[in-house]
């Protein structure tokens, strides 16, 4: 009996304690139930398919075992961790299970999980790419690489620090994991750099997703505050147009990705491309005589009934207007007029999209492009469409999209059909 003073010896395991209870039970049972009794034991918890001789003799070198594994320690070793080294040194436990298996499923997910922001890993993305490689060379189907960057990183983490920086990478995998299809499979394979795997994805659906995916990155990321504009700058490859091995591709949208960045790094702040103005000549000469060609037709507008004025009609007036000034005039540096699009504009043309007009359905329109801001649509006759116009978009990555729409410009081809720009509006 202990002391009142003394510690308590710690308390075993319950599973140490069955062992040591089993143990004392089996001393005072013959050779015959011994045996009997080890034999099932063995049977259930090792799947051993042993005689009740060899069952009893695995027993006792357990505990032989045990008093040399304790002596070799200077404490004493359960009677389990004696057993699982009988076993496994006698190469009867061919294939141990010494874990549960909830824990094991842990442990393979946490094997091929990048633990920040929970996307895919490095290890695992190289795994699935030949898989889904085989996959599309079985079926002769399409699979889209796309290689991910996110641009000015660095600076937020200089800048904001790391865990800022952490939140940005989470962000990113936010971003992925909303804008992707199910699939789609998405991984982190650097600091800042990701893949996306997209299966039956030609050229251009892989860029419309890769536009949607920098466009709701850009709004995951407004909550954050950041000083530094962060981006992201992607590089598409598509098996088997443009190369047919996994590392070719990975070499192709690399190369591409580092060709969008390298013209992201170099462009002015407000999206206008660079252009430098040439020098003033010396001597004035007397310009040739300037011919005047007639401005493109112009998209009317439904609300005012008048030419609307866009990027192309804009350009023209200002060249025409320093062609007439250049014409009378000592001539001066050319001046370069450029509008910023409001949003990025998306071309379906060579794709199935398409928009049923209407609340009934009745009628169907090609899409030409697809912006944040409206769709361009393409109707066979003139149609006199409503100010508020109900239809549902089918374009490709997407799922089909009820939206209402307003008419704001209509212009006729060269080929007789007319094409209908409309704003969405809510």
């Amino acid at each position: 009996m202990p002391s009142p003073g003394a510690l308590a010896p710690p308390r075993l395991p319950i599973e140490d304690s069955y062992l040591e209870l089993l143990a004392d039970t089996l001393e005072g049972l013959d050779l015959s139930a011994r045996g009997q009794f080890l034999q099932r034991y063995l049977r259930a918890i090792a799947h051993l398919d042993l005689t009740e001789a060899q069952s009893v003799q695995v027993w006792d070198e357990m505990l032989v075992r045990r008093l040399e594994l304790s002596g070799q320690a200077g404490r004493k070793i359960s009677l389990k961790s004696a057993l699982l080294d009988v076993l496994a040194s006698s190469g009867l436990l061919r294939v141990p299970i010494v874990i549960e298996y909830e824990d094991l499923k842990k442990l393979e997910l946490n094997a091929v999980t990048d633990p920040l922001t929970g996307l895919y890993n490095r290890r695992l993305f190289e795994e699935s790419f030949e898989k889904e490689l085989n996959r599309a060379r079985r079926y002769g189907q399409p699979l889209g690489l796309v290689i991910l960057d996110l641009h000015r990183f660095k600076e937020v983490n200089d800048k904001h620090g790391h865990p800022r920086g952490d939140e940005v990478l989470r962000a990113t995998a936010a971003t992925l994991k909303k804008a992707l299809r199910t699939s789609d499979s998405a991984f982190r394979i650097g600091g800042d750099e990701f893949a996306l795997l997209l299966p039956q994805t030609d050229s251009a659906q892989a860029l419309a997703l890769s536009r949607r995916v920098e466009a709701v990155f850009s709004e995951m990321v407004q909550p954050l505050q950041l000083a530094v504009s962060v981006g992201m700058d992607h590089g598409v490859a598509i098996f088997p147009q443009d190369a047919e091995q996994a590392d070719q591709l990975i070499r192709i949208a690399d190369e591409r990705l580092y060709r969008q960045k390298h013209a992201n790094h170099t462009r002015p702040l407000n999206g206008a491309q660079r252009v430098e103005p040439q020098a003033v000549p010396e001597t004035v000469s007397t310009p040739p005589p300037v011919e005047r060609v007639a401005p493109p037709p112009q998209p009317i507008s439904i609300e005012t009934k008048r030419p609307e004025k866009t990027e192309t009609t804009i350009e023209a007036a200002a060249s025409a207007t320093s062609a007439a000034i250049s014409a009378d005039a000592t001539p001066s540096p050319p001046r370069v007029f450029a509008v910023q699009r409001k949003a990025e504009r998306v071309s379906m043309t060579g794709t199935n999209a398409y928009a049923v007009l209407g609340e009934q359905g009745g009628k169907r329109a090609r899409v030409l492009d697809l912006g944040f801001g409206g769709v361009a649509i393409e109707l066979d006759s003139p149609e006199d469409l409503p100010d508020n116009l109900l239809a549902v978009l089918h374009v490709p990555i997407l799922p089909p999209v009820r939206v209402s729409l307003k008419p704001v410009w209509k212009q006729q081809t060269t080929q007789g059909s007319f094409r209908v720009g409309c704003a969405f509006i809510s």
